[in-house]
C-alpha cells in the first residue's frame, strides 16, 4: 500500500529528527533497508509496538496508549480522531456517552453488534485539551492506522469527524460538504460522517448520521 509506505517514511523521518538529524540532501538511512519501513504483520504485535511508542510529544502526557479493538476480520471499520481522557485512563476505545452513542448507531441503524466491527482512532494517545496537536504528530501516528487498515482489510471505513477523514484521504473538503458520500479508495468504501462527541453538542445532526449509516447497511 503506497499510503502505508509514505506514512512509514514520514514516521521514520520524524524519528530521525528527534534524534538530531537535520533535513538535508544527504540520506541518513537507506530506503532499501526494509526493516526501517515495516510494521508488524499482526494486530497483537502492532499494538505492542504502539504501546512502546515515544516518537512524538503526545506520549509524554498519556496514561495509556489507546489502540483499536473489535473484530480483526471486520467488514466495517470506524475511525475517530483521538482518545478522550476517559479512554486514556482505561486504555479502551470509545467509552462514555460518545461510546454509548456509537454503539447505539452501530446496533440500531446498521443492525450488527459492536463486537462485529473494528473501532480505532487516528491518534493513539490522548492530546492535552489546552495544546493543539501538531501536524507531525498526526503523520507519525498515521502509520499505525494505515497498518491497522491493511491487516483488518475492511470493506467499509466510516470516518468519524473531519480529522480522521482528512488524514486518511488527504482531502481537505469540509465535512459538512462531504459527509455521507461513498468514496472508493484502495478497494475500501469510505463514508465520512460526524463524530459522536460532535453529535452530543449538536443533536439536530443525528438524522444526518442516521442517513449516512443507512448507506453502510446498504453496502453490506
Amino acid at each position: 500500500m503506497k499510503n502505508l509506505h509514505n506514512a512509514l517514511l514520514l514516521k521514520r523521518l520524524y524519528q530521525l529528527k528527534e534524534l538530531g538529524y537535520q533535513y538535508t540532501s544527504e540520506e541518513p538511512f537507506n530506503e532499501d533497508d526494509k526493516n526501517l519501513l515495516e510494521l508488524p504483520n499482526s494486530l497483537v504485535a502492532l499494538k505492542q509496538q504502539a504501546l512502546n511508542c515515544h516518537l512524538c510529544s503526545l506520549s509524554k502526557n498519556r496514561n495509556h496508549v489507546v489502540f483499536g479493538e473489535g473484530n480483526e476480520q471486520a467488514d466495517v471499520m470506524f475511525i475517530g480522531d483521538a482518545p478522550l481522557e476517559i479512554e486514556d485512563n482505561a486504555s479502551k476505545v470509545f467509552l462514555g456517552r460518545g461510546g454509548e452513542m456509537l454503539t447505539a448507531m452501530i446496533e440500531k441503524v446498521i443492525g450488527i453488534s459492536r463486537q462485529e466491527v473494528y473501532i480505532t482512532n487516528l491518534l493513539k494517545c490522548h492530546p492535552l485539551a489546552n495544546k493543539a496537536v501538531h501536524e507531525s504528530e498526526y503523520h507519525t501516528c498515521k502509520a499505525y492506522l494505515f497498518k491497522e487498515i491493511e491487516l483488518v482489510n475492511p470493506k467499509i471505513i466510516v470516518t468519524l469527524g473531519e480529522k480522521a477523514y482528512h488524514y486518511l484521504t488527504n482531502d481537505t473538503t469540509e465535512l459538512e460538504n462531504i459527509r455521507g458520500t461513498i468514496i472508493v479508495k484502495d478497494k475500501h468504501s469510505i463514508i465520512p460522517t460526524y463524530h459522536p462527541s460532535f453529535l452530543l453538542k449538536n443533536p439536530s445532526l443525528k438524522k444526518d448520521v442516521f442517513e449516512d449509516l443507512k448507506k453502510v447497511k446498504g453496502l453490506l
